[in-house]
């Protein structure tokens, strides 16, 4: 079996462990501010998915120590990967994003940058930023994909055509920035074959790693108004597992995984109750990829043969 973890990438890579420090970049959403729309992706909670990120305070710095104190119990011998969280990173003008990372990447204790946003809010002015700034400590961008699936894109608010995340990918490649992609499993309508299908794209796409992402439903989000009205199901855990791994042999082996699954705070957790016990849920998944031997990338390999 062989799964291409992020873990076991970072250590061979960089020698050591890294945790990563969930941080807030006081930015806001155009999908929030009325630029794109206002209501914000159908499953995003109030937090912009930073429900685990230390709040903005004006001094990042601050923030970063706060962060390391959240981990300091079980970090030991360590590195630290900065990971702006909170919604759209680089939703600001770029004289503003070039204070805020530089002082994240003049800080000794970071040696990782990560910056979650949008591929419509990555102008050539930003890119060149990141470009500067992947030339002094690596740059990693995350992309909030989810789907390929443009009717499923529409339905969840995403705010942008399929077109717009090649355009940003073909840019940040140029530059020879990573990015990490993130897809949601378990959206409402979608087949398994659309989700193999965003699955396959994404690594095709170049991509460096990806985010595997259950469907969760969140209080407060307008995705939990659709599953109170009952017009969708969550996944169980054993379907789940099944689309998942799915997902990973059509995933080339070079593409790390960074996640498999995905929780909220549990406050707010409607839907599946099970995704809730993160520990059980991963070790069900580690022993189902285990018992059917599943390598990462194998239908590739097969196709090709």
């Amino acid at each position: 079996m062989y799964i291409n973890r992020f873990n076991d990438a970072i250590k061979s890579k960089y020698g050591r462990k890294m945790y990563k420090l969930s941080l807030d970049g006081g930015m806001t959403c155009p999908n929030r501010d009325g630029k794109v729309g206002t209501g914000g992706c159908i499953f995003c909670s109030g937090s912009g998915a930073g429900d685990f990120a230390e709040k903005f305070e004006g001094d990042i710095n601050t923030q970063i120590e706060r962060a390391k104190r959240r981990v300091e119990s079980k970090a030991g011998d360590c590195g630290y990967i900065a990971y702006f969280q909170s919604y759209t990173n680089t939703y600001a003008p770029v004289e503003e994003l070039k204070r805020l990372f530089w002082s994240v990447v003049e800080n000794d204790d970071v040696d990782i940058l990560s910056i979650a946003t949008r591929p419509d809010c990555l102008e050539e002015d930003k890119i060149a930023l990141l470009a500067e700034l992947n030339r002094v400590k690596p740059v990693w961008v995350e992309l909030g994909l989810q789907t390929v699936n443009e009717k499923t894109a529409d339905y969840i608010r995403r705010g942008y055509r399929l077109s717009v995340y090649d355009d940003a990918v073909k840019r940040l490649k140029k530059e020879n920035i990573d990015f990490i992609v993130h897809m949601i499993i378990g959206l409402p309508g979608e087949t398994q074959e659309d989700m193999v299908k965003t699955a396959r794209y994404i690594s095709n796409s170049g991509a460096a790693g990806v985010k595997f992402q259950l469907l969760h439903v969140l209080e407060g989000t307008d995705l939990a108004k659709e599953y109170k009205m009952g017009k969708f199901n969550c996944l169980s855990l054993e379907k789940y597992t099944d689309i998942l791994i799915e997902c990973i042999r059509n995933t080339s082996p070079d593409v790390v995984i960074h996640r498999m699954t995905g929780d909220g705070a549990k406050k707010d957790l409607i839907a599946p109750i099970w995704s809730g016990n993160k520990k059980m849920v991963l070790n069900y998944i580690n022993k189902a990829l285990k018992d059917r031997d599943v390598n990462q990338g194998d239908l590739i390999r097969r196709n090709r043969q």
